[in-house]
């Protein structure tokens, strides 16, 4: 099994930080966003954003896994 690459696992990190540590920061009723509560706003918003961040990931791996097969390294 190859280890991610750098990159990968920030792309992976932006939503789980994004969704868990910033309740502080979102945790509010008042705003109404598109009809809802901003608490509720901000989790959906993430949902939809959280495949654009997974394709990041995808594809700083994919130029990983090719700038290793470039070099010669053969994968296991």
């Amino acid at each position: 099994m190859r280890k991610p690459s750098i990159g990968a696992i920030f792309f992976a990190f932006i939503p789980f930080v994004a969704i868990c540590f910033s309740v502080s920061l979102w945790d509010r009723i008042a705003p109404v966003v598109f009809g809802l509560p901003f608490n509720f706003f901000w989790l959906i918003s993430w949902l939809l954003l959280t495949p654009l961040c997974m394709w990041g990931a995808y594809r700083c791996e994919t130029a990983h896994i090719s700038g290793a097969n470039r070099r010669g390294s053969n994968p296991p």
